[in-house]
């Protein structure tokens, strides 16, 4: 994501736009200190006006990607939009960056849309209350001065009836290609978790029932987007080899069939890894919430505790229909019988 921002601001540059306006809605940057600096560099030093939008309404700018706002020519929020928790403001060109009276109240907090524009946190020159969906963005930087440089971004034409009406500037769309965004999309903490999880446990269902091969085939598919998500976010080293742990505690027991006293301590360091696995970066933490983290243990309790054993004696068990026939019948022993021994 920061290099899409990055290329954004080149390409509108090159293509002759009058601004760029970024829609931001993010709980957190995945990114360290020293490349969002990179990219707050990029947007301070922008020939064309950047201007950063939070929203639609319940959209958050937390964390690293908050401080975006501090460097941005122009900046607006949604009604129920909330901007907070920047940690350590980062410096660009030697100077710390600072939302002035403000900055303590967002450091470990956040701020909603009136309490930031009464705080002179946001950069947004009009008298409207609030900015609830991207054409009003536009409207918003209507005449707005920049850098010597006056935004004209609203025209007024006449519609059927003969009556003006205000019309917002020609508007290009760049979103991020397929790849890209699948790429995104698993590097959030709560999809490198669920994929993680569902190819360990596809892996280990696909060896111990050797089925076809689907199960491994979509588990190891899982297994490289989990791992490809976990390498892009700050992970911890001793987190995932307890994960790791929990899934060879699980097996233990997958093997035999019956949930016993490994499948507890499996269940157990699954937990902690869970809690364990995802750092904190600048104060703000990275782990899943807590509904992703419910349904996971849950699923993998489930899973562990009624599902693969019950799967597993059924694939090994031997086949008795058809059979009722035989009983009663005289057979012949082909070998020695031990009376004592299992039949």
């Amino acid at each position: 994501m920061a290099d899409s921002i990055e290329k954004a601001i080149t390409r509108s540059q090159d293509n002759g736009a009058q601004a760029v306006v970024l829609q931001v809605n993010t709980k957190g940057a995945v990114v360290g200190r020293e490349r969002m600096a990179e990219v707050l560099e990029a947007i301070a030093a922008s020939k064309i006006p950047v201007a950063i939008w939070v929203g639609p309404s319940g959209s958050r700018a937390y964390g690293l990607p908050a401080q975006m706002l501090a460097v941005a020519d122009v900046t607006a929020m949604a009604p129920g939009a909330r901007v907070g928790r920047t940690g350590t403001m980062l410096s660009i060109d030697g100077k710390q960056l600072s939302f002035g009276m403000a900055d303590d109240a967002l450091h470990s907090g956040s701020l909603g849309f009136l309490d930031a524009r009464d705080q002179q946190v946001l950069k947004n020159s009009t008298d409207d209350r609030g900015v609830p969906v991207l054409r009003n963005m536009l409207y918003a930087l209507d005449g707005v001065s920049v850098r010597g440089v006056t935004l004209d971004t609203v025209s007024d034409v006449l519609d059927a009836k003969g009556q003006v009406t205000r019309e917002a500037t020609t508007v290009r769309f760049f979103k991020l290609g397929l790849v890209p965004r699948l790429l995104h999309t698993v590097a959030s903490p709560p999809s490198a978790y669920l994929l993680f999880t569902i190819g360990i446990a596809l892996l280990i269902f696909e060896f111990f029932t050797a089925g076809i091969g689907i199960g491994a085939f979509v588990g190891a598919v899982c297994l490289i987007l989990g791992c490809m998500g976990m390498g892009a976010l700050p992970m911890s080293g001793i987190g995932i080899g307890i994960f790791l742990a929990a899934f060879v505690a699980f097996a233990v027991d997958v093997q035999v069939g019956v949930p016993r006293l490994w499948t507890g301590v499996g269940l157990a360091l699954y937990v902690i890894a869970s809690f364990t696995m995802f750092r904190s970066v600048d104060g703000l933490s990275m782990r899943p919430g807590w509904f992703a983290l419910l349904v996971c243990i849950t699923s993998v309790a489930l899973t562990y505790v009624v599902g693969m054993p019950s799967m597993v004696r059924t694939r090994f068990a031997t086949p008795t229909i058809g059979r009722d026939n035989l009983v009663g019948t005289t057979g012949v022993a082909v070998g020695d019988v031990n009376p004592e021994g299992i039949v």
